[in-house]
C-alpha cells in the first residue's frame, strides 16, 4: 500500500524524543569559545562611551567587540525581514535590546559574566512608544490604497451610504512573539577562506546568500548546515544581528565561535508580530448580501526593520463583493524588529474581518453561518480569477454538522452548563497556496536505502517525512528504507520553510527527483552482465525477464556505492487561476459566571488543502495552528513600556498556551488534490490553523456573555 495519504509516524521522531538529534546549541568542535550578547538599554539614542576593560581582564575573555572595536561587516545591500543595518558598525540606538557587544570567552558562563562587566552610557532620546496614540504614515513599499468599485460607485463611501444595513467598529491585537522552543544559536568555525556555520534558519540558502553580502566572500565558500529546528513560526527566516557578528568574530580571531541566545533577547534580537488596528465598515442588503467592505488597517513598524503588516489585505479576497476598499498603513515606533509570524496579515486581518461578519450577522438577525454561506465567492474579489479548487460550502456544511451548529440558541447568554456560560462561535480559515521552484537529489545506495535531499527545512513540520512518503510511494519501496536529508547548503536547492510553500514546491521535485534517479538506476543496468537490455523497475528491484534483482543487491554486485539524479520542478505558472487552501472552524467556548475566566472547550475544523500528504502530521499542524491562535484570542501580549522595554520578555509573565487551556480537537480534511497548482496537488496547511481561530473565539464568547470584546487578548477584566 502506498504511504500517500496515510497516517505515517515522523521519521525524526525517535531522533527527538530520545534527545539524540541534535540542534544548533547542541553541536561542539575543537577549540571552540562562546560568544554572549549585550544589548542596549536604552530605546532611542546614541552610545557615548563604553567602558570594557574589567570584561577584558575577566577570567577566560577572549575579545570584546563593540561600535568601539568594531567587526568589519558590509552593508545590507537586498530586502530582508530582518535589520535593516548590520550589527557595531555604529553607535546608533534604535530599539531596547539592540546588540551592541560581543563578549567571546572560553567558556560561555565566562562569556555570560564579562557581558555584565561592560558599563554603557549613551545621549538618550525620547523613544515613540504608543502605537495608539502614535502618527500613521504610509507604508515602504507597495500601495497604500486598494480600491474596487463597481461601475457607477464613485467611492467605498458612496457604496456604504447606499448600503441598507451597515456595521462599523474597530479591532486591535497586540504585540505577539514567537517564542519557539529552540532559541537562536549560531556556531562558525572558519578553515582559512571558507566559513562553515551552524545556525537555526527556515531555509540554508537564505543564510548563504546573506552572509555572503554581509562578510564580503563568495556564496560557494560558504556552507550552512542546520538538520533540526525547534520551531520557528517566522523569525528564523531572517539573518538576525547575532549571526553575521559571530561569524565575523570567529574570522578574526582564528576560533570557532557559538552564539546562543537568551530567552529575553529572543523577545528584542529576532523580531515580533507587530501590533494593528483594523477599522472595519460593512454594507449589506437587508437579506444578507454584502454591497461593501471598507478596512482601514495600521500595524505597528520599527524603523530597525524592512517589515510592515498589511492587516486589512484579506478583506480585498475573501467574501464577494462588488465594492471593496482596503488602505495599508504604519505607525513607527522606536521598538525591536518587526517580522513575520505565522500567518502574517491573515492571522490579524481574520480577527476583525471574521468578527465583523458576525456584528453584521446580529444587525441583520441572520445566523452568522448562513451569512457566510450566501457571499462565498467562486472567485477572488480583488482580480476576478476563478479560485483553482475551492469546497469551502462542503467545509461549512459538515463543520456545523460535526460540531452540532444547529443547536445553536441565537440568543446572547442564553446556553448555561451550571455556573458556565456556553457560547458557539465560528470563522472562515483561509491561507494563499503557491508553488515555487525547486530542486532535489534523489539517490540509490548499495545498502538498499534511498537518500532524498534538497535545501529545504523542518521546523517541525515533518518535512522530512513528506520527503519520505513521496519518494516511498514513486519508488514503490517502504518510508523506513528512504532517508531525508534536509538543512544542507550543499544540497540542491530546495524550498525555504515559508510562506506555507515547503510541500507544494518541494514534493513535485520530490516525485521528479525519484523519477530521474529510476532513469538514471537502468541507463546503468542495461548492457551489465545482470541486464543486457534494458530492464524495467519495479518497487525497488530491476526486473528483464525471469531475473529480479533489488536495487541495493545490484548495487552491490556491481561494486558502486550509489547511483542519483537531480530533478528540478518549476514554479506554477497560471495566469488564470488564484490559489488558496480553505475552511471553516468552530469554536465552543465557556465563561465562568463568577469570575469571568473563558475557557475554550472543543474546536472543530474541516479543511479543503487539496492533496493531504501525511494527515498524522497533517492534524498536528492544523491543531498547532489552533492552539496558537487560542494565544493570540485569550493569552499573549508583549507590553511596551514608554521606555521602550518589553515588560513581559519571559514566558513567566509573557502567556502562551499550556496543556491544560487546549481543548478537544475535532480536525477533518477534505479529499481535493488541486491539480492546477501540482499534479501532487497538495496546498500548503502550516500556517492556515491560526487562521480565523482568534475570531472564532471572540464570537463563541460574545454568543456566551453578550459582551463583544475587539481588542485581544481577550483577558478576565475586558469581561467583567
Amino acid at each position: 500500500m502506498s504511504p500517500l495519504g496515510q497516517p505515517v509516524d515522523r521519521v525524526d521522531g525517535h531522533l527527538k524524543v530520545t534527545g539524540t538529534a541534535s540542534y544548533v546549541a547542541d553541536f561542539q568542535v575543537d577549540r571552540l569559545a562562546y560568544g554572549y550578547v549585550v544589548t542596549s538599554t536604552i530605546a532611542r539614542g546614541t552610545i557615548t562611551g563604553m567602558v570594557v576593560d574589567d570584561a577584558l581582564r575577566a577570567p577566560g575573555v577572549l575579545a570584546v567587540y563593540s561600535p568601539d572595536n568594531p567587526l568589519k561587516l558590509f552593508a545590507y545591500t537586498q530586502a530582508q525581514n530582518d535589520e535593516t543595518r548590520p550589527p557595531l558598525q555604529d553607535k546608533v540606538i534604535r530599539y531596547y535590546g539592540q546588540l551592541i557587544a560581543l563578549v567571546v570567552a572560553e567558556t560561555f558562563e565566562q562569556a555570560r559574566d564579562a557581558a555584565g562587566l561592560i558599563r554603557t552610557t549613551y545621549d538618550a532620546q525620547p523613544p515613540a512608544t504608543s502605537f495608539p496614540s502614535g502618527t500613521a504614515v504610509n507604508p515602504p513599499s507597495g500601495s497604500p490604497v486598494q480600491d474596487i468599485l463597481a461601475p457607477g460607485v464613485p467611492s467605498i463611501d458612496a457604496a456604504l451610504a447606499a448600503s441598507e444595513v451597515t456595521v462599523s467598529a474597530t479591532y486591535t491585537t497586540s504585540v505577539n512573539n514567537h517564542n519557539a522552543m529552540e532559541p537562536h544559536a549560531t556556531l562558525a568555525a572558519w578553515t582559512n577562506d571558507h566559513l562553515q556555520i551552524y545556525t537555526v534558519s527556515q531555509g540554508v540558502r537564505l543564510v548563504t546568500q546573506r552572509l555572503s553580502t554581509t562578510l564580503g566572500i563568495d556564496q560557494n565558500k560558504i556552507h550552512v548546515y542546520n538538520p533540526y529546528v525547534g520551531g520557528g513560526f517566522g523569525n528564523k527566516w531572517g539573518n538576525w544581528a547575532h549571526t553575521p557578528v559571530t561569524a565575523a568574530a570567529a574570522r578574526a580571531l582564528g576560533r570557532p565561535i557559538k552564539t546562543v541566545l537568551t530567552r529575553e533577547q529572543t523577545f528584542t534580537i529576532v523580531g515580533h508580530r507587530p501590533a494593528s488596528r483594523q477599522e472595519v465598515t460593512l454594507g449589506a442588503k437587508r437579506d444578507g448580501t454584502l454591497t461593501a467592505v471598507k478596512n482601514d488597517g495600521v500595524s505597528s513598524m520599527s524603523p530597525a526593520s524592512n517589515f510592515f503588516e498589511p492587516v486589512a489585505n484579506l478583506s480585498a479576497t475573501l467574501y464577494a463583493s462588488q465594492n471593496i476598499h482596503v488602505s495599508r498603513r504604519v505607525i513607527p515606533l522606536d521598538a525591536p524588529p518587526t517580522t513575520i509570524m505565522r500567518a502574517p496579515q491573515e492571522a490579524s486581518g481574520s480577527f476583525a474581518l471574521e468578527s465583523a461578519l458576525d456584528e453584521l450577522a446580529e444587525k441583520l438577525g441572520m445566523d452568522p453561518l448562513a451569512l457566510r454561506q450566501k457571499n462565498n465567492s467562486p472567485v477572488n474579489p480583488g482580480n476576478g480569477r476563478p479560485w483553482s479548487s475551492k469546497h469551502l460550502d462542503e467545509c461549512y456544511r459538515r463543520g456545523a454538522e460535526k460540531f452540532g451548529w444547529s443547536r445553536r440558541d441565537p440568543v446572547p447568554g442564553s446556553m448555561r452548563d451550571g455556573d458556565w456560560l456556553v457560547g458557539l462561535g465560528m470563522a472562515t480559515s483561509t491561507y494563499p497556496a503557491s508553488r515555487g521552484d525547486a530542486s532535489v537529489k534523489a539517490r540509490f545506495q548499495a545498502d538498499g536505502t534511498v537518500v532524498v535531499a534538497g535545501t529545504a527545512a523542518d521546523l517541525g513540520t515533518a518535512q522530512s517525512t513528506v520527503f519520505a512518503i513521496l519518494a516511498a510511494d514513486r519508488l514503490g519501496i517502504p518510508v523506513s528504507r528512504v532517508i531525508p536529508e534536509l538543512g544542507d547548503s550543499s544540497a540542491p536547492t530546495a524550498a525555504n520553510a515559508g510562506g506555507s510553500g515547503s510541500t507544494s514546491t518541494n514534493g513535485p521535485a520530490v516525485q521528479l527527483a525519484c523519477d530521474a534517479a529510476v532513469a538514471t538506476l537502468i541507463k546503468f543496468a542495461t548492457g551489465t552482465p545482470y541486464f543486457p537490455t534494458e530492464p524495467k523497475y519495479v518497487d525497488g528491484s530491476l526486473v528483464l525477464g525471469s531475473t529480479s534483482m533489488t536495487f541495493g543487491a545490484f548495487l552491490s554486485a556491481m561494486d558502486v556505492p550509489g547511483v542519483e539524479a537531480v530533478a528540478a520542478s518549476p514554479r506554477a505558472n497560471d495566469p488564470v487561476h488564484a490559489f488558496r487552501s480553505w475552511g471553516a472552524t468552530f469554536c465552543e467556548v465557556r465563561v465562568n459566571r463568577w469570575t469571568a475566566e473563558p475557557r475554550v472547550s472543543r474546536f472543530v475544523c474541516v479543511v479543503d488543502a487539496g492533496q493531504i500528504v501525511n494527515p498524522k502530521t497533517a492534524h498536528s499542524q492544523i491543531v498547532g495552528g489552533l492552539i496558537m491562535g487560542t494565544g493570540q484570542a485569550l493569552l499573549e501580549e508583549t507590553r511596551l513600556e514608554p521606555s521602550g522595554r518589553f515588560a513581559n520578555a519571559n514566558l513567566a509573565t509573557y502567556l502562551v498556551p499550556v496543556n491544560a487551556d487546549t481543548p478537544v480537537f475535532d480536525v477533518e480534511f477534505l479529499d481535493y488534490p488541486d491539480t492546477f497548482l501540482s499534479p501532487l496537488g497538495a496546498r500548503g496547511i502550516g500556517e492556515f490553523g491560526i487562521v480565523g481561530a482568534a475570531a472564532a473565539i471572540a464570537n463563541a464568547i460574545h454568543h456566551a456573555t453578550g459582551k463583544r470584546v475587539r481588542d485581544l487578548p481577550i483577558t478576565i477584566d475586558k469581561l467583567l
